[in-house]
């Protein structure tokens, strides 16, 4: 079983998320132990489909201007978007993704996007 291989949008993320360091300076101690938890449960995934669905984790597809885009919850309201890293990824035939053959994903962002 291969885990979710996760890449990073940006090189700045790309050096933030492989520090736990600099995820506490950029992000503050207990958001950055709720995204190391995070990426640990990402990491541990076969593909996106094992990926929890419930609190706390909650991972859920986004809409409007984030469609394509998934979130985890961290702390509240913040999230951990991120896109499937593959571009040749499946589709169902209801036009939903199959999330049972997204196997890489790309991080793009910590937001709060209640706004």
């Amino acid at each position: 079983m291969i885990p979710v291989e996760i890449e990073f949008q940006t090189r700045k993320l790309q050096r933030i998320f492989n520090s736990a360091a600099e995820l506490k300076r950029e992000y503050g101690d207990r958001m950055a132990r709720c995204i190391m938890l995070r990426l640990e449960v990402l990491r541990a995934s076969p593909t996106l489909a094992e990926v929890p669905t419930s609190k706390p984790i909650r991972c859920h597809t986004l809409k409007g201007n984030r469609k394509g885009c998934f979130a985890v919850d961290l702390i509240h309201p913040y999230r951990l978007l991120f896109r499937p890293g593959d571009e040749s990824i499946s589709w169902k035939a209801d036009g939903g993704l199959d999330l049972s053959r997204v196997n890489s994903i790309q991080i793009t962002e910590v937001v709060d996007y209640h706004d």
